[in-house]
């Protein structure tokens, strides 16, 4: 027999939603922006000293403080994301996180010597255009008074069947794809980590709004659904950590930036829109013109990265591979020009061969 589902009227929260999503929204840009050069450092730096690289099933960063660092910045910049999830319909906070993709654009270019073009200034602006568009034409957020109602939504069959989809697609990358061509196609990892993040990001969300009422006064850790989603986005968050530190160390940051931010950013609406219905009250203008503006963020991201140089990082042997034709042909239209490796990378490279005949 089903529980019923509290039916209270909280005209309060519906209130709050509009500062407490521009606070959230705005916190994590620069946290997470940055988190992805800290973290790049760090997974270096790991490497250069044990010799054996993430990405090939290297956890030395375990115990290298940057890299710590990084995950401290990238943590504080995902509370702010689980407060914004908690406010606002996760079509307006997912796309914003273009924002955060300029941060480490500009970082890059700084401490990593990964060149911002004249075009790339043309992509930052885009992004932000393109945000600014989402935010206006964003649905609003309906009330949500029972994490059962979360529940009756994520065990709808839609949803359902897009779970079981996203399970199916991450055992055979996991299983088939990895151990072959993880470290030459940067399709992989970043699949991986978009399909988890898709389920991960629904599933703070729940989570964040039964936290949320329960400081309210109505107390959801009574129910078990609250404790399932918690353990849904401890695997999930466990799983996009692991396959992005192998990303980041195998590929460079212009290359997994924004291919993940692409395929997450997707999966992530697709996933919103069949479990919340987000898109259900709103006129066909609006619906139309938040595409538009989301096309807008996706177009100016990847001009952003592709007017990079992009290089791929040496393998734990010290060879340095080129990027899959496939990969370049999707990211350079055609052009056979590839840049050098960075002084950094080669330096690291000729410290593990030292090593090694150590």
């Amino acid at each position: 027999m089903s529980r019923p589902i509290p039916n209270t009227n909280d005209s309060h929260s519906v209130q709050v939603i509009l500062p407490q999503k521009q606070l959230g929204c705005k916190s994590n840009i620069g946290f997470i922006g940055a988190s992805f050069i800290i973290k790049k450092k760090g997974l270096k730096k790991a490497a250069a000293t044990s010799g054996v690289r993430a990405g090939v099933g290297g956890y030395s960063y375990l115990s290298e403080p940057l890299w710590w660092f990084g995950m401290i910045t990238m943590i504080v910049g995902e509370v702010a994301n689980f407060v914004a999830y908690a406010f606002a319909p996760a079509v307006l906070v997912t796309p914003l996180g273009a924002l955060s993709i300029i941060v480490s654009a500009i970082l890059a270019h700084f401490l990593l010597n990964e060149k911002l073009h004249a075009q790339g200034v043309v992509g930052c602006v885009m992004c932000i255009a393109g945000s600014v568009v989402v935010v206006i034409h964003a649905p609003e957020e309906h009330p949500i008074n029972s994490v059962l109602q979360l529940w009756n939504m994520a065990t709808q069959p839609g949803f359902l069947f897009y779970v079981a989809s996203v399970i199916v697609l991450v055992f055979i990358l996991v299983f088939l794809y990895a151990p072959q061509y993880g470290n030459s196609n940067v399709l992989v990892f970043t699949g991986i980590c978009s399909l988890m993040g898709s389920l991960s990001v629904m599933s703070v969300k729940a989570l964040g709004t039964a936290l949320k009422l329960t400081f309210e006064g109505k107390n959801q850790l009574l129910y078990s659904e609250t404790w399932f989603f918690t353990f849904v986005v401890a695997i999930c968050v466990i799983t996009q950590m692991n396959y992005l530190n192998k990303a980041l160390d195998t590929f460079n940051t212009a290359i997994v930036s924004p291919i993940y931010y692409v395929m997450f950013t997707s999966l992530t609406i697709l996933a919103s829109v069949i479990m919340f219905k987000d898109w259900a009250d709103q006129n066909a203008g609006n619906v139309i013109s938040e595409i538009c503006g989301f096309i807008v963020v996706l177009s100016g991201t990847i001009l952003l990265h592709t007017t990079k140089d992009f290089e791929r990082s040496s393998s734990f042997k010290g060879g340095y591979a080129p990027l899959s034709p496939t990969l370049a042909t999707r990211l350079y239209n055609g052009s056979s020009e590839f840049t050098t490796h960075d002084e950094e990378d080669a330096m690291l490279a000729d410290q593990i061969s030292l090593q090694r005949q150590g």
